[in-house]
């Protein structure tokens, strides 16, 4: 299953969901368990008042914390790219995931 996390893009290639929220992400997750590979956007927009909603970043420490909890694990074959335009935003979510994922094989 391989999710695309963006709130105004549309992916080239084929993605079997696309999700435009931080909130449409968790509630895919909780559904159908986290996807074998996600392409995460950093920057998911602003509600109607202007202000930020939650994030690519916030939706991988989501995933993190589901995984360390054992409530939803990553698969075993899990892959991600970031396809971000934010340079900051898409390093914290590489390190997060990244650290996590090292972390998990070294210490299973």
């Amino acid at each position: 299953m391989k999710m695309y996390l963006d709130d105004i893009r549309t992916p080239i290639n084929d993605y079997d969901v696309i999700v435009r929220s931080y909130n449409e992400a968790i509630e895919f997750v909780k559904n159908k368990g986290i996807p074998s590979f996600i392409s995460f956007d950093h920057d998911l927009g602003c509600n109607e008042k202007g202000n930020v909603l939650k994030s690519g970043y916030d939706f991988a420490k989501w995933l993190v914390e589901m995984d360390i909890e054992n409530i939803y694990k990553f698969p075993n074959d899990f892959s991600f790219e970031i396809h971000s335009a934010n340079p900051i935003g898409k390093n914290n979510i590489n390190s997060i995931l990244n650290n996590y994922l090292i972390f998990k094989i070294k210490y299973k």
